[in-house]
């Protein structure tokens, strides 16, 4: 449950009249088995597994959701090794070269034949809605899943205005900067030992783990013109993490006295229950920290216009 990695974005607007109705949304566009046929789908299945028929949990203005992908893995090597196949057979019958058309018709054929039989990945996602912050955050390191998951959600409720978290000074500016002058950094800014630096021209990419992040060398560098791409973090009691340039976090790691106030908890043995107090602690944890990033970086960049803000699913909630 614990989120390793996270791509954040700002509810602008959505369509939803009450908790009850999200719920019953949600299991309208659960997963379905993939048919023979197709090569993927995705649907939203229980956070809490297979043992439970609840599509969102609802904790303190935090929901959790979970979007599944089914892919079919169809190897390149193995469709053009069978098309070749195919090919050569053709042409020594008809003592003729076969057109590209037709090729391509073979290959087409060949996909269609090969896909039933081609194995299925299944990745889950996690979705978490701070409904207080209109703030939306998928737990995932890619940003394209992240966005794919956006769109399952927006299909689900028929309508999403969201847009990538952004702030005032550029994500790369402020961490140059905290590693150029160390007394910029907020005080409750924890300086970790990871970093990546990139230079303005095609000197490449300068990556470090272990590091430390203040000496002399690393001075240096940001002395020729590299500027951070990514830099861990930390903020004492709730996380430590990599923030990156488009202002993903990822290489979570929540705070040990967090994760032992999780397992204090006394769930009896409930996988729902756990699941509830291990996200609520989470969720808590994760709104908090993102308010003191965004902070750090002068606020949040107004992209819309100043309190547009979506009541409709806080009124849900309430």
């Amino acid at each position: 449950m614990w989120f390793k990695n996270l791509h954040l974005y700002r509810v602008h607007s959505a369509h939803i009249s009450s908790l009850e109705w999200l719920e019953q949304a949600l299991g309208e566009q659960a997963l379905r088995p993939l048919s023979g046929s197709e090569a993927r789908r995705v649907g939203w299945v229980p956070p809490a597994g297979r043992g439970s028929d609840r599509h969102l949990h609802e904790l303190q203005s935090h929901c959790l959701m979970s979007m599944c992908r089914q892919e079919r893995i169809l190897p390149a090597s193995v469709v053009r090794e069978e098309v070749e196949e195919r090919v050569d057979v053709i042409e020594a019958e008809e003592c003729r070269k076969l057109r590209r058309q037709e090729k391509q018709a073979i290959k087409e054929q060949v996909y269609e034949e090969l896909l039933p039989r081609a194995f299925v990945r299944t990745q889950r996602f996690d979705v978490w809605w701070d409904v207080s912050r209109n703030l939306i955050g998928v737990a995932t390191s890619s940003r394209k899943r992240a966005e794919e998951a956006l769109d399952l959600l927006r299909e689900t409720l028929g309508s999403l205005k969201v847009t990538p978290l952004s702030t005032q000074t550029l994500p790369m500016r402020a961490m140059t900067t905290w590693l150029r002058d160390p007394g910029s950094r907020p005080a409750d800014m924890q300086i970790g030992d990871q970093v990546e630096l990139k230079a303005k021209g095609d000197d490449g990419v300068v990556r470090g783990r272990q590091v430390d992040l203040d000496s002399d060398d690393m001075q240096h560098l940001l002395e020729s013109g590299r500027q951070a791409s990514k830099l861990a973090l930390g903020i004492e009691g709730r996380m430590t993490f990599v923030l990156h340039d488009d202002l993903a976090i990822k290489a979570i790691r929540f705070d040990d006295a967090l994760i032992d106030e999780a397992n204090e908890a006394d769930d009896g043995d409930d996988a729902v229950a756990r699941l509830e107090t291990d996200f609520l602690l989470m969720a808590q944890a994760l709104g908090e920290s993102v308010d003191r990033v965004v902070e750090w970086m002068g606020g949040e960049a107004q992209q819309y216009g100043a309190g547009h803000k979506d009541d409709l699913l806080r009124q849900g909630a309430a």
